[in-house]
């Protein structure tokens, strides 16, 4: 087989990173044609479909490790160039750095971590959000370079750190409490209950019911993709929820919310995964997030 090209690689990588061969072509300055001919004589030297034509376009099981090499190659070469260079100066490249991380995270640590990053490195994040069961989908299939993740096996080509467990308290507006849970978390009143869950990924709510009734049961369910709407949804009675602790904690002292499940807490384990690459930056965005974990997680 032929050697891989990189201006084709880097091609590949960012059809899927921006999900079209159009928006592609807008991000490397050259024609929707042009983009097209480089992903189709990449394939032709690999012999298999790469990306899948769709709407966003997605890498195939074929294309997934040489869209992680494509990352790779750039990551290392921008960090060649800035040691060739010097220190970065207004105006110069930076480098995207591609991580996904869970709605709760994103919405309460997480963003401390980025800022702790030197400035020095000059990046520009590019964020994901997914459910902490999924994250590691798209560090396996190479659309990003790292996740925090509830996956403690390693990835392969990655390393795995353990952060610590975001806890969650079992909330309830006063009233909606009083109504459903006179007699406190009973299998019927689980049942009756509405409950609201973030998308249809989240199961934590389900699990929580099954561990305190050990029934899988089938109560009414809202769905709101957002964390403050999240929060919002369960402070205005639409429904109870697993509410992370540094959410719920002023919540609860605030009178909006009671804990309708005291001493039954659930802490989930959170794990930082990414590829195993020795990188100046991977090492500092590293650091910087398992220094804020450490002050945030349990």
């Amino acid at each position: 087989m032929d050697g891989l090209d990189s201006t084709q690689l880097r091609t590949l990588a960012a059809v899927v990173a921006e999900g079209s061969f159009e928006a592609a072509a807008r991000l490397l300055h050259i024609t929707p044609s042009a983009v097209s001919q480089r992903v189709k004589a990449l394939e032709e030297t690999v012999g298999q479909v790469l990306v899948r034509r769709a709407r966003p376009c997605v890498a195939t099981a074929a294309g997934a490790p040489l869209l992680r090499l494509a990352g790779q190659l750039v990551l290392l070469e921008r960090e060649a160039l800035a040691d060739a260079r010097g220190p970065l100066t207004g105006g110069g490249a930076r480098t995207r750095l591609a991580v996904v991380v869970n709605a709760d995270s994103l919405g309460t640590w997480f963003p401390a971590a980025l800022a702790r990053v030197p400035e020095r490195l000059g990046l520009c994040f590019d964020i994901r959000q997914d459910d902490q069961d999924h994250t590691a989908e798209l560090l396996r299939d190479g659309a990003v370079t790292a996740a925090v993740t509830a996956q403690r096996e390693a990835v392969q080509g990655c390393r795995v750190l353990r952060l610590g467990a975001m806890r969650y308290r079992a909330l309830a507006a006063p009233p909606l409490a009083a109504a459903h849970f006179p007699d406190g978390l009973t299998a019927a009143a689980l049942a009756a209950a509405p409950v609201v869950v973030f998308d249809r990924k989240d199961r934590a709510q389900h699990r929580f019911v099954r561990a305190v009734t050990g029934r899988a049961l089938d109560p009414p369910v809202h769905y709101v993709p957002s964390v403050p709407a999240f929060s919002a949804a369960i402070r205005l009675g639409l429904g109870w929820g697993l509410v992370p602790e540094q959410i719920a904690d002023d919540d609860l002292a605030a009178g909006h919310c009671v804990d309708i499940a005291p001493g039954r807490q659930v802490d989930v384990p959170l794990y930082w995964q990414h590829w195993r690459l020795e990188s100046e930056v991977l090492t500092a965005v590293t650091a910087a997030v398992r220094e804020v974990a450490a002050e945030t997680l349990r």
